[in-house]
Formats: structure tokens, C-alpha cells, sequence
């Protein structure tokens, strides 16, 4: 669906702009920003290889298995039905920290193998594997809620776009990815309440 509303946009664009005599204007705009494109793709990998690199550098030093224990009592909250010890727990805590640390490319493949041990833990159980469980749920809204200290994608943006402060957004992001989260910890409490 999302592909037919750009391809209606872009093609409602160029119709403008051939009506109005503007097409060299669409044409530039175009190249611009196939530019700009490429340009940020090269400043985002940076970024990406310097924070995925930091992780690592965290993991080898124990200090993701520090804080993946520190976290441990938000998880058992979160996540009761899990059994201690899963590998689902893991992969859940990773994601968690990478995307407190606003590390969105970091998180994935451990958001992606925490869904695969909870389907796993889901056919365990003798349910099909077809059907989310309270656990995926949970986990999705858990981690599309995404607290984050440090927004390093948005970071990256303003710096990219000559932003004159490109860390002022810390202070607000942190308020509203405090504030989304607090609400995704409500709701999924009161859906999972509703069944047990």
C-alpha cells in the first residue's frame, strides 16, 4: 500500500510540474538529492561502523553481560513467562541495551533472534507457531517504544543537515522516548493481564 501512495505522490509531482512548466526544477531537485543520498548513506555507515564497533568492544569486555544482569528485574517483569535462562532472554536483553544506547542498526539482529527463540519457545509449548505470542507482542512494542539515551541516528541527521547543535536533541529525546516507553510498559501490563 505504502508503494502505491509514493508512486501516486511522485507521479502527482511530475503532473505538476510538467502542467506548470517546472519540469527542469523536478529534474534537478531529482539529482540534488540522489546526492544528498548517497552523501548521508557514506555519513550513516560511519556512524553505524563506529557505534557497531563500540559494542563489540562492550560485549569483549563484559560489559553488555553487566548490563544485561543489571537489566535482569525488567526483563522478569516484562517477560514472566519466559523461563530463566532462554536464549530468548539474551537476544531480548541485547536489543534492549542497544536501543537504550540508540544503536537501531545494532538492535536488529538481535530483535530478529529473539523473535525466533520465542517462536521456538512458543512450538515448546505446543502452539502454533503461526500466532504471536504475549511475549512477541510485548517485545515488538517493547522495542518500536525504544527508550534511548543517546539518538544517535537523529545525531547523525541534524549533523549531516548543518545542524548548528546537532546533540540539542538528547534532552527531548530522552523525554519522549521516556514518556513512549512508560505508555508500551502500561498497555502491554494491561493486555497481558487480560490474558492470563
Amino acid at each position: 500500500m505504502l508503494n502505491f501512495i509514493w508512486a501516486f505522490m511522485i507521479l502527482l509531482g511530475v503532473i505538476y510540474a510538467a502542467c506548470t512548466g517546472r519540469m527542469s526544477e523536478v529534474t534537478n531537485g531529482a539529482l540534488d538529492s540522489a546526492g544528498e543520498a548517497i552523501s548521508l548513506c557514506i555519513t550513516m555507515a560511519g556512524v553505524m561502523a563506529l557505534w557497531m564497533g563500540l559494542m563489540e568492544i562492550a560485549k569483549e569486555a563484559g560489559l553488555i553481560e553487566k548490563l544485561t544482569k543489571a537489566i535482569t528485574p525488567f526483563l522478569n517483569f516484562m517477560f514472566p513467562r519466559i523461563p530463566k535462562g532462554h536464549k530468548a532472554r539474551e537476544y531480548i536483553a541485547t536489543n534492549i541495551i542497544a536501543n537504550v544506547l540508540g544503536l537501531g542498526w545494532a538492535c536488529t539482529p538481535a530483535g530478529l533472534k529473539a523473535m525466533e527463540a520465542l517462536a521456538e519457545l512458543e512450538k515448546e509449548r505446543g502452539k502454533p507457531g503461526q500466532i504471536a505470542s504475549n511475549e512477541m507482542c510485548t517485545f515488538l512494542i517493547l522495542n518500536i517504544s525504544s527508550l534511548q539515551l543517546i539518538p544517535v541516528n537523529m545525531i547523525a541527521y541534524r549533523s549531516q543537515y548543518g545542524s548548528a547543535n546537532p546533540a540539542g536533541i538528547i534532552a527531548p529525546a530522552i523525554f519522549a522516548t521516556l514518556c513512549s516507553t512508560i505508555a508500551a510498559i502500561v498497555y502491554c501490563k494491561i493486555k497481558d493481564g487480560g490474558h492470563r
